[in-house]
C-alpha cells in the first residue's frame, strides 16, 4: 500500500488540494457577507488550491463569535422597563431637537448594534495627548474600586512610565486593576512595557497573546485596536490615542501626532465597560463581576442630553455595524458631513453615498 501511495503521491496531493479548495470555496460563499471578499477568496483558492485553502483557513475564517466572548444578559422585569422608558425618552428628545429623520437613524442603530442609544450623558473633548493623558492619570489616581484599561499600543517610554506609576499606585491602594494590551501593539517598543507592569503588580494580559513572530494561529489577523479606560464604573475615556509619547507635545514638541480622545460620564459608561470586559474575558477567561466591578448608577436622569451610543465593531460582530451606521448617517445628512480618520479606506458603497450626499448639496469635509 505504501508503494502504491508513493507511486501516486502527486495525484493524491492534487486531489487533497482540490478537496481543500472546494471546502474553502463553499465556506466563503456561504459565510461571507461582502460579495467582493467572497469573490477574492474564491479567486485565491482557484489560483492556488492548496496554499490558498491554507491561507483562507488562517486568515479568512472568523472563529470569534459573541457567544465565545460573552453572553449578553437578557433584560427582564424592572431592567427591561427602565430600558423601554429610556428609549422612549430618547425618541421624544430626538424628535424635538432634530426631527423625525434622526429617529430613523436611531431605529437603524437599535437594529444593527447590541447597545441602546442612551440619554443623560456628558462628553468632554480632549484634543491633545497631554490633555488626554493628564485626565486619564488623574482619574486613575483617584480610583477607589476598579480600573479597567484596554489599548492597542502601550509603549515603554516616558508616557508609558507615567501610566505604570499611576496604575501601580492604584494597586497599592487596594484598587483592582486590569490592563489589556494587544499582543502585536505591545511590541511596538522594544523591550516592551510588560516587565514594568509586572514589577508594579499590575494584572496584565495580552489580546491574542502567546504569539510567535507576530502570529497566533488561527487568530493571527484578529487584533484589538480599542482604547478604553473605565474607572470605578463612573467615568470612561475612549478615542483614538494609544499610550505613547508620540502624542505628547511635552515630550516630542510640535511634531506630536494629532488625535482626539473623550472623557465620558453617564449611562454609556456601562456599555464601554461591557465592551472592554468582554475582551478581557476572551483574553484570560476572567469575568469582571461583583461589587468591585459594579458600574455606578448615572447621576443624570434619562431624557437629558447628551445622546450617546457605544458602537462596537470587530471580529465578534455578526454584521458590518459601522458600515451600516455610516450609510444611514450619510443618508439623513442635510448640511454637512465631517470625517476625521487616520485610516480612511472607503469601499464603493461609502464613496457612492458620499457622492450622492454631495450632489444633494451636503458639504463634505474629510481629514
Amino acid at each position: 500500500m505504501l508503494q502504491a501511495i508513493a507511486s501516486h503521491w502527486s495525484t493524491l496531493i492534487l486531489a487533497l488540494s482540490l478537496a481543500m479548495a472546494a471546502v474553502g470555496i463553499v465556506h466563503a460563499i456561504m459565510t461571507k457577507e461582502d460579495v467582493r471578499a467572497a469573490t477574492g477568496w474564491v479567486g485565491v483558492m482557484l489560483l492556488s488550491p492548496f496554499l490558498g485553502a491554507i491561507i483562507y483557513a488562517i486568515a479568512g475564517i472568523n472563529r470569534i463569535r459573541r457567544a465565545t466572548i460573552s453572553a449578553m444578559r437578557p433584560l427582564s422585569g424592572e431592567a427591561a422597563l427602565t430600558k423601554q422608558e429610556r428609549d422612549i425618552a430618547a425618541e421624544d428628545l430626538i424628535t424635538a431637537e432634530f426631527g423625525l429623520r434622526f429617529v430613523g437613524l436611531k431605529t437603524l442603530g437599535d437594529r444593527v448594534t447590541r447597545r441602546a442609544l442612551t440619554s443623560g450623558n456628558a462628553i468632554a473633548v480632549l484634543e491633545t495627548g497631554d490633555e488626554a493623558y493628564s485626565a486619564m492619570c488623574h482619574a486613575i489616581d483617584g480610583a477607589e474600586r476598579s480600573v479597567l484599561l484596554e489599548t492597542y499600543i502601550f509603549d515603554n517610554d516616558a508616557v508609558g512610565a507615567i501610566f505604570v506609576q499611576s496604575l501601580g499606585n492604584a494597586v497599592k491602594r487596594g484598587v483592582s486593576v486590569r490592563v489589556l494590551i494587544d499582543a502585536v501593539g505591545v511590541r511596538y517598543s522594544v523591550p516592551s512595557i510588560l516587565k514594568q507592569l509586572k514589577e508594579a503588580n499590575v494584572t496584565t494580559d495580552l489580546f491574542n497573546g502567546n504569539i510567535v513572530m507576530g502570529l497566533r494561529l488561527p487568530y493571527a489577523n484578529l487584533r484589538t485596536h480599542r482604547k478604553i479606560l473605565v474607572v470605578d464604573g463612573t467615568v470612561a475615556f475612549t478615542g483614538g490615542m494609544n499610550i505613547r509619547k508620540g502624542f505628547s507635545a511635552e515630550f516630542v514638541g510640535s511634531d506630536s501626532s494629532r488625535d482626539t480622545h473623550f472623557k465620558v460620564t453617564g449611562p454609556v459608561v456601562a456599555d464601554l465597560f461591557s465592551v472592554a470586559a468582554e475582551d478581557w474575558r476572551f483574553a484570560g477567561n476572567e469575568a469582571l463581576k461583583g461589587e468591585t466591578w459594579q458600574v455606578a448608577a448615572p447621576l443624570s436622569a434619562p431624557g437629558q442630553p447628551m445622546l450617546v451610543r457605544a458602537v462596537a465593531s470587530g471580529p465578534d460582530a455578526s454584521n458590518e455595524t459601522n458600515h451600516k451606521l455610516l450609510m444611514g448617517a450619510f443618508s439623513v445628512a442635510r448640511k454637512s458631513i465631517r470625517i476625521m480618520s487616520p485610516y480612511f479606506l472607503p469601499d464603493r458603497e461609502l464613496i457612492s453615498a458620499l457622492t450622492t450626499a454631495a450632489r444633494r448639496g451636503v458639504e463634505i469635509d474629510i481629514v
